[in-house]
């Protein structure tokens, strides 16, 4: 399961699909209606708010808006569409992080995806995050051949 941090738009097609998939997904969890991934470190950043169930509602409302830029056909009767109107902070070492490790996959899964956004210098977090100083969040996973 992989929450992304940065905006959507960076995905390619099967990165969207499947965040979409994961966030359903990650909303099962957070609702108490499956007994897997109960302790994912990626629900850390949501599980802890007093409605993780609506915040994550606002993270997948613009999955779904990316989506539906695209032209694909996400059911948006699965979540409560609304603005965001709260933010998590999120350190910059993490986004950067993220980013890099979208890229190793993007540099094989999607080449012509991975040119489009090699030049990019200043990454963009989805619109639930704010950056803030910082390195990887300790709850992430970290893949050693990215962490440099």
């Amino acid at each position: 399961m992989r929450l992304w941090s940065l905006h959507p738009s960076y995905l390619d097609s099967a990165g969207l699909v499947a965040l979409w998939r994961e966030g359903l997904l990650a909303r099962k969890v957070l609702s108490g209606n499956t007994r897997g991934y109960r302790n994912h470190p990626q629900l850390e950043r949501f599980k802890h708010h007093p409605d993780p169930v609506d915040l994550l509602d606002g993270y997948l409302t613009c999955v779904y808006e990316e989506a539906i830029r695209r032209g694909f056909r996400f059911n948006k009767d699965k979540i409560h569409c609304h603005d965001l109107t709260r933010h998590i902070p999120l350190p910059g070492g993490q986004l950067d992080y993220e980013f890099r490790h979208l890229m190793d996959k993007l540099k094989f899964r999607t080449p012509h995806q991975w040119f489009k956004l090699r030049e990019i210098s200043v990454v963009q977090p989805h619109p639930l995050f704010y950056i803030i100083e910082g390195s990887v969040c300790d709850w992430e996973i970290i893949d050693r051949s990215r962490s440099s």
